[in-house]
């Protein structure tokens, strides 16, 4: 995808976008709400059409794609409409029609930790369990290319770990993944690549340790002094914590070496570029 324009009127959500993934490549989307995520995606699954640029996904436009194109594909929405009266078994055998080989419905409900729930109704689930629900929809057709968009909204802890889990192994299979989300974490913990998008445009393309390290030379040194917290930013902390060893002839008080998070990295990006 090179050169992506959305405009909505007077508004450019998506200004000039490039993104390429490999196959195999788990890439994560980062970006305040607005940013432009979304409408990226959904371009990208061919439910919104483009103002210019050009896009190619699995070798076809998504704009004029074919039913099988869309039988290579797996889609996790922010948000589905409910299907209140079937079972979870019904919902996923449903979908399971669309694709000519399709994953089995108790190893799918298994994959995302409904195999509890598999005869309940969709009306008596709750929200995370509706959300495993939405991923269970997704991966049911065994995509070659799957868009996860905020997938874990609505997860517990626990449920998140699964759902990580479950990449790990769409992975392992070769599974192409875009993953949209705003839990920095979760990036850091699946993404091979992290792209970074605010005001529609990219800002920041590279891997979670570089975007991490990105602010490497901010790193605090803090330590207590005459009943007082003292700190120093440097970009050479080993250096600056043996010169304070010297100075207190051993050990410092209250000695705390602080690095930037990647969440940190991220902000600091963000800021810079609004």
């Amino acid at each position: 995808m090179t050169g992506l324009v959305r405009r909505y009127g007077d508004f450019t959500a998506v200004d000039g976008f490039d993104l390429t993934l490999a196959t195999g490549e788990c890439v994560a989307m980062l970006g305040p709400n607005g940013a432009g995520k979304t409408t990226t995606v959904e371009i990208l699954e061919g439910y919104r059409h483009r103002d210019a640029g050009a896009v190619t996904v699995l070798g076809e436009d998504p704009a004029h794609a074919h039913r099988a194109w869309r039988q290579r594909i797996g889609i996790v929405l922010q948000s589905a409409d409910d299907l209140i009266e079937a079972t979870v078994r019904e919902a996923i055998e449903h979908f399971a029609r669309y694709y000519s080989q399709p994953r089995g419905v108790d190893d799918v409900a298994a994959l995302v930790g409904l195999e509890d729930k598999i005869d309940q109704r969709i009306g008596h689930l709750s929200g995370g369990q509706r959300r495993r629900l939405d991923v269970a929809l997704g991966v049911v057709g065994q995509p070659e290319l799957l868009f996860l968009d905020e997938p874990t909204t609505g997860f517990d802890p626990e449920a998140r770990r699964v759902f990580w889990q479950l990449i790990e192994r769409l992975k392992g299979e070769g599974v192409t993944i875009l993953l949209t989300t705003h839990y920095l974490e979760e990036a850091d913990a699946l993404a091979d690549r992290v792209v970074v998008i605010n005001r529609g445009k990219k800002v920041a393309d590279t891997t979670p340790a570089d975007l991490g390290s990105r602010n490497a030379g901010r790193i605090v040194v803090r330590w207590h002094e005459n009943d007082a917290v003292r700190e120093e930013v440097t970009a050479t902390p080993v250096a600056y914590v043996a010169a304070l060893g010297a100075r207190f002839g051993g050990e410092v008080p209250g000695l705390e070496v602080l690095r930037p998070t990647l969440e940190e990295a991220y902000l600091a990006l963000v800021e810079e570029s609004t």
